[in-house]
Parts: structure tokens; sequence; C-alpha cells
């Protein structure tokens, strides 16, 4: 169980502080409710984008790293579809100058035209090499456009083409940020050696004057039911072929998500998995084979995604995974094996509750995902599961009509 205190500030920053006197740092995240999804699909990117933007100086402060680094402060971000996140971590007797950070680059950035430069070079160069430059760089949008037709998901976070960011104006990025870098479209998560009480006196001293801004009210596009069988053939110079199952899945609200997620790892978490021992171990089919969820807060993908050993026909290796799928469908699996997977599940999910930053980062995010407190409801879902319902889950996803099929052949 994470013990956690919310409070609203007046501008709408929510802050929820969690209290651990097990260690002398604190972490101070700052998750923004804008990803990707969020995105103009002819201005793609820009949620990404400004996981650099925001790391090239403030209204007040021209070198963020430099006056955190001198009070022995860490930091790092990442963005999601469904988010953009940034986290510090310093020692606790230090945690003004971590608000002030933050507080500051909320409430400004030092927009110039250098920067902006400099940051977009930046990824310019992360897209070639992710995506361009490597083999299998192309599987994941290529998954995405095949498997979405109309909902944002249908392109990556870093951008759906590379001119996105190319062409990005001064006065795109600086429209992008008044629209959705505000207190009322954030989540302020303090966590570590400090009080509650102290923590909200000093969100408030560092942010409570931050203005609201008038944040667009989400209403994205429903992707509508897929009703037929999907599939992409490409041909690519890379070393061994390739199979991408993708199937749509609930969203991240759905009691069923993590009835999914379960069914992901009875497949293939781990070498005792059935894919893994079937496919990789006992047939030799695939070099590498696993079952993953994306994870999104919106409907999402299962996908299965397996590079096979050359030689082996890709018509056959797609067959035998189809075989694995049928098998969790029409079968119930045995309660033992299902109890062994919850039970690898739950000792993560308390594993991850030890680290004072990774509970800062979960908290943030369910926050914004709608319910906070569902952090500390993961395991009775986990728990919940039963062979029939996963069964009746699996019977759900896994339709041919439901699927999207990426074969990646070896040119």
């Amino acid at each position: 169980m994470i013990d956690y205190k919310k409070h609203i500030l007046k501008n709408g920053l929510r802050v929820i502080v969690h209290t651990d006197k097990t260690t002398p740092m604190i972490a101070v995240n700052v998750a923004y409710d804008v990803g990707s999804r969020d995105e103009n699909p002819q201005k793609t990117g820009f949620a990404h984008l400004f996981e650099h933007l925001m790391f090239g100086g403030s209204v007040n402060i021209p070198s963020y790293d430099t006056p955190l680094q001198n009070v022995g402060g860490d930091n790092n971000a990442f963005t999601t579809n469904d988010l953009t996140n940034y986290y510090l971590t310093l020692p606790s007797q230090n945690i003004e100058t971590g608000l002030w950070l933050e507080s500051d680059r909320m409430l400004g950035l030092a927009f110039s035209e250098k920067g902006l430069n400099v940051q977009r070079n930046v990824v310019i160069e992360e897209y070639k090499q992710r995506y361009l430059n490597q083999p299998y760089g192309d599987v994941y949008p290529l998954v995405k456009d095949l498997a979405y037709k109309v909902h944002p998901y249908r392109w990556p976070t870093i951008g759906k083409d590379i001119s996105h960011i190319e062409n990005a104006t001064l006065d795109d990025v600086k429209d992008f940020f008044y629209r959705y870098y505000a207190p009322n479209n954030a989540v302020l998560t303090i966590s570590g050696n400090i009080d509650s009480d102290e923590a909200f006196k000093l969100a408030t001293k560092w942010f409570g004057s931050i203005p609201r801004q008038d944040v667009p009210m989400r209403n994205l596009p429903v992707e509508p039911k897929q009703i037929d069988y999907r599939e992409k053939r490409v041909e690519r110079e890379v070393p061994y072929p390739g199979v991408y199952l993708s199937f749509h899945m609930h969203d991240k609200l759905s009691p069923d998500y993590y009835v999914t997620d379960l069914i992901s790892d009875i497949l293939s978490n781990g070498q005792s998995s059935r894919m893994y021992r079937n496919l990789v171990i006992d047939s030799g089919l695939f070099g590498e084979l696993d079952a993953y969820i994306s994870g999104d807060n919106d409907p999402g993908l299962f996908t299965v995604a397996g590079k096979l050993i050359n030689g082996v026909g890709i018509e056959n290796a797609q067959k035998k995974i189809w075989a694995e799928l049928d098998r969790i469908t029409n079968e119930r699996v045995n309660p033992v094996e299902l109890q062994k997977v919850i039970n690898k599940v739950e000792a993560n999910l308390i594993y991850s509750e030890i680290n004072y930053l990774n509970k800062a980062i979960s908290l943030s995010a369910f926050e914004l995902l709608g319910d906070v407190d569902l952090i500390n409801k993961q395991g009775d879902f986990y728990r919940g599961v039963d062979s029939d319902k996963l069964r009746d889950v699996a019977q759900q996803i896994f339709r041919k009509e439901n699927c999207s099929t990426l074969l990646y052949e070896k040119k």
C-alpha cells in the first residue's frame, strides 16, 4: 500500500505527496497531460520535441542542469503516447532548488531560433538513428499505421514524418507550449524524505502564482472496430525475417487490461512461458519471440513479435503462432500456471514500489489516467483473474478479423 496525500492549488495544479523516511532523497516529478495523441496530424512529434526543449533554459534560468548538479541532483524525461514526464532527484535538504527549476520552466521557456535549431537537429538525428539507420527500425511505425486508421496512436511519439520537425517554427512550438504546459494540465508529485504539510507549502510557494491556461478539451477520434484481417509484407536488409501480429485490446481503465497483461506473460514471459518453450526451444522456429501489450491509456495493441531462424518459412512460423493463440483461446489455463504468473506480477509490483522515484512517476501517471488510487488496486485486479476470465478475454482479442500482421522478409 502506497500512502499519499493530494491537494489542488488554486491554479489547478494537482500536487501529490508520498512521504518516505527511509531515504535521504527527494523525487520531484512533473507530468503534463499531453502526449503524441494530442498532436495535429500535420504537425506530429511536438510532445517529444518538448522533452528536449524543456532542458534548453527557461525565462529566469539560462541553464537547467548546472544549478541542479551543483546541489547533487540528477534529472531526465520521457514522452509517451499519453503524457510527457519530467523528473529529478536530489538530497531532500535541497528540494527548493528542484521546485525552483521546475516551476520556472512551467512558467515559460527561453524560446529562441537558436535553441529551437539545436533541439530540432537533435531530434532529427534521433529519428534517423532509431527508425532509418538500424535494422527493423521501421517495424513500429509500420505496425501502428497498419493497425490504426483514425486514432492518433497511428504515429510514433517521435513523429509521423521527419519533415514535421524539420519545418517546426518558433510560433508552432510557442503555441504548443502555452496550450498544454500549464499548471491546470499537470501533476506535481513529490516523493521521499519530506512531510506532506511542508511539501504542500513549498509547492504553493513555487507554483501557486503560475497562471492557468486555456487548455483545450481532449476530443480524440475513436478507432472503429476492426472487422477485417490486415496484412502487409515488406522486404528489408535485415539478418532475420520477422513476423508481427497486433490485436486491438482494452483501454487502461478496463479490468480486462490486466487480464490481457497476464495473457502476454503466460505466452512469453520467461524461459518457461509457452511460446518460448514451444516455438523457440522445442521447435527451433524463432531466435526471438515476445508477446507484449502497448500499455496505452486508450485502447492499445497486443503484439506478438518474432524473429525467425534463417531458412524457416514465414508462413509456417505464422501458423505456429496462431496455434498458440488458438490454444489459449479455446482451452482453460491450468490454475497453477496462472497463479505462477500472478505471483511474478505481484512480486514485480512490490519491487517497483520500493524506489521513491518509481512511486512518484506512477502516482503522477495514475492521476492523469483519472484515478490515482489505482496504484493500490493493481494487485487486486491481477489476483481477481481466473482461468475462465482469461479465456473469455483471449476469445475477444485473438480473432482473425482483429489482427494486423506485418511480414518482414529478409531481402
